[in-house]
């Protein structure tokens, strides 16, 4: 018997001791995970449980949405800056139209039918640093525009995102066009008018905002442009009673010198002078600030001020070969500090001026910050997939970069996300007047 307990008791030990040290093992266990569990809800939170994220063959995220929300809760963070982000690979929510569907696209934008081969431009989505933007809804906006006016102010760039806005709410208005809107050409002012809420969104072409010899809609491409920097009143009067403003105005400013003139086209003994192109800028913005000082209905109009739409002319600017510009571009840019020469920063400190001086008096003007965004995506012009208004020469058509277009955007495109900015900035607005 005693040799059969000696032979049994360190059986006995040796159980006990794994079994504490299993235990010990265990209790460190749920503390290692006890630990991780904090570290891990520390730090940034995860994106929404309705994405799902995939890797794309060039290391870019493809974010899609399998169950897309129709009316999406709004940002809901008031320090969120929007025009802060990446852009995102969607093909299953983007495009949000499509560009055969959209009765009033132009031709000039129309990538698609003219010809080009690839159309992944249709689908990057813009993704803001730390808030998502909500989801266009082109019903709300309508009613939120019911019995109102919505008026886009300035350039061709202007003129493209009013061709976005329309073909956005088009999705909205039923196929019997001839009931549901009308459509109206009156020299510079275009405006569609969707008839059961009695909304009109418009277009009124003034590429200097003030006067110029460029003021005619189709017969604007004058060698020697001429500026009266104090005159808006021809113009202004289209759209003194709008409800909501979208001015723009940058690319025909592009010049050293601007030919000013103080006095009317009718007079002979006007003054003219070759004024610095930010001077003569300034000045044109200031007699744009002080007529909506003086006839804005502070109450009643929202005014908006799209930033500086870049030009993509040189590729080296993103690495590419010297020489070349946007055509053939397939990619975007993914270098977030990116800024290309398409975008002068000077000309962006004088809006930020005088929209400052102008809130100092009273008018609060939003500046719609597209520059940034707008500046990875250097694939998204129209190059050479657009209507040519004059016939092309051999030696152009022997070298389509020469003749590519790389000012203006392809629809469905980045218009659609500078929409779908104002969209958002209109709906809180809208909110916070409750």
């Amino acid at each position: 018997m005693a040799n059969k307990q000696l032979s049994t008791a360190p059986t006995g030990a040796v159980l006990w001791g794994s079994i504490r040290g299993n235990f010990h093992s265990l209790i460190a266990l749920l503390i290692a995970a006890l630990v991780l569990s904090i570290i891990y809800f520390a730090r940034d939170p995860p994106p929404p449980e309705d994405l799902v994220t995939k890797p794309m063959s060039d290391g870019i995220a493809a974010t899609v949405s399998p169950n897309p929300s129709p009316t999406p809760s709004p940002v809901r963070d008031d320090k969120c800056n929007l025009f802060s982000g990446r852009w995102v690979y969607d093909n299953v929510t983007y495009p949000l139209y499509k560009e055969k569907d959209c009765k009033f696209m132009s031709d000039q934008l129309a990538c698609e039918k003219y010809g080009r081969p690839e159309i992944n431009y249709q689908y990057w989505r813009w993704q803001p640093h730390g808030c998502d933007l909500p989801r266009f809804n082109a019903t709300a906006l309508l009613e939120r525009l019911r019995n109102k006016r919505m008026v886009f102010v300035g350039d061709s760039l202007n003129r493209g995102q009013w061709v976005s806005m329309v073909c956005l709410v088009n999705t909205a208005i039923p196929s019997d066009s001839l009931k549901s809107y009308k459509f109206h050409l009156n020299g510079s002012l275009i405006v569609f008018t969707a008839k059961e809420y009695n909304a009109t969104i418009e277009y009124y072409w003034e590429p200097l905002l003030v006067e110029s010899n460029s003021d005619d809609p189709v017969n604007h491409r004058v060698p020697d442009r001429i500026v009266r920097v104090q005159a808006i009143e021809k113009h202004a009067r289209h759209w003194s009673n709008a409800d909501v403003l979208v001015f723009d105005t940058y690319l025909w400013w592009r010049r050293p010198k601007m030919n000013v003139l103080w006095g009317s086209f009718q007079s002979l003994d006007g003054i003219y002078k070759d004024v610095t192109m930010l001077r003569a800028y300034e000045m044109a913005l200031n007699t744009w600030s002080q007529w909506l000082e003086v006839h804005v209905n502070r109450s009643k109009t929202e005014l908006f001020f799209v930033s500086m739409s870049p030009t993509h002319e040189r590729a080296e600017d993103w690495g590419g070969v010297a020489g070349r510009n946007c055509y053939e571009e397939t990619e975007p840019i993914t270098r977030e500090d990116y800024w290309g020469t398409g975008s002068e920063p000077e000309m962006m400190r004088v809006v930020e001026k005088v929209i400052g001086d102008l809130r100092d008096r009273g008018v609060t003007v939003q500046i719609l910050n597209i520059t940034q965004l707008s500046e990875y995506r250097k694939e998204a012009h129209p190059t050479i997939y657009r209507r040519q208004w004059e016939p092309l020469k051999e030696e152009q058509l022997a070298n389509p970069m020469g003749y590519a277009d790389c000012f203006h955007w392809c629809l469905p495109g980045v218009p659609d996300v500078w929409n779908e900015l104002l969209y958002t900035l209109m709906f809180k607005n809208w909110v916070s007047k409750g």
